[in-house]
């Protein structure tokens, strides 16, 4: 099943700090802000949440085609995709504009300090659903504003079920315009911050929001995750992980897994499963996209977790 993923594509520029922000902030200082660090570690990793959910979707053997914007800088991501097979056909390159990127300095507390530059994502209204025929599931996750919207939209007016999963974007809406979504989407996905703020903006219960979609779920990072369908709460475990080396893009990774368990019409309690292993797996590696588990690996790890065989 062709699934249609709505999102970003973009570069983080990850640099370490060899010392603590907190030893060169001078907090009665802070009006007059003005430092720099020196950060000799630095990679360059490929994410957006569009990217890093079609990544993990293929290593499943889903069928995942990526809807995005990117800028005159893509060529690198662009050859990338090629090689990893992932269609480009949706992927609108925008003249005269950077592919968004994500600035990101931790230091050896690991906090964190991140700007992002947004670029190309925020023409990605000019990208529509119905362009892309064929595909019967979707998935927006964060993206332009505008974009997200006009996206919502075009799912629902061709009947194509979709994942509604704002992320760091949800704070762009109000409560009518989540309420909006939420009355579209087949299905909504937050961690739990999200979920807390989603319930403050539209001043609704997580039980009342559940009642309009088909499934409603919210990770715990550690703590598993929730699935609230057919009235009734699936609590999904944590899949222990080899090691814990790098969370960007777990979330991903397990949006990945929710979709391929839906296009294979799978009980929520199974695709939740799924999902949490690929946000176990992730987690082992650095970046979004440097895990290589192979299907056969993939189902191994399932029935060492669960007992049984995914496939």
């Amino acid at each position: 099943m062709t699934t249609l993923i709505c999102g970003s594509l973009a570069f983080d520029n990850i640099m370490v700090f060899a010392d603590r922000f907190k030893n060169h902030i001078l907090p009665e200082q802070i009006h007059i802000l003005n430092v720099a660090f020196l950060v000799p570690d630095m990679r360059r990793e490929y994410g957006g949440c569009a990217g890093n959910i079609a990544y993990n979707l293929k290593l499943l053997g889903g069928e995942p085609l990526i809807m995005a914007t990117v800028g005159d800088d893509a060529a690198p991501y662009l050859e990338r995709l090629d090689r990893l097979d992932l269609a480009r056909t949706h992927v609108r390159q925008i003249a005269g504009s950077f592919t968004a990127q994500a600035f990101i300095t931790t230091d050896l507390d690991d906090n964190q300090i991140t700007a992002f530059h947004p670029g190309a994502m925020s023409f990605s209204h000019l990208n529509k659903v119905d362009q892309a025929t064929g595909a019967r599931l979707g998935i927006i996750a964060p993206d332009g504003r505008e974009g997200m919207q006009q996206h919502a939209r075009d799912f629902a007016a061709a009947g194509v079920p979709f994942i509604f999963d704002p992320g760091q974007g949800l704070p762009m809406f109000n409560g009518n315009e989540l309420l909006d979504f939420m009355n579209l989407a087949d299905t909504a996905c937050f961690n739990d911050y999200e979920a807390k703020l989603l319930c403050d903006r539209t001043g609704r219960s997580l039980d009342e929001l559940a009642a309009s979609v088909r499934a409603l779920i919210v990770t715990r990072g550690g703590e598993g995750s929730d699935i609230y369908a057919d009235g009734v709460r699936y609590c999904i475990p944590c899949v222990v992980a080899d090691a814990i080396v790098d969370p960007t893009g777990c979330g991903d990774a397990y949006r990945a897994g929710l979709l391929y368990g839906i296009s294979q019409n799978w009980d929520w309690e199974k695709t939740g499963r799924l999902a949490s292993l690929m946000g176990a797996i992730k987690i082992a590696q650095r970046g979004g996209q440097n895990h290589q588990p192979s299907r056969e690996e993939i189902a191994a790890r399932y029935q060492r977790a669960f007992g049984s065989a995914p496939w």
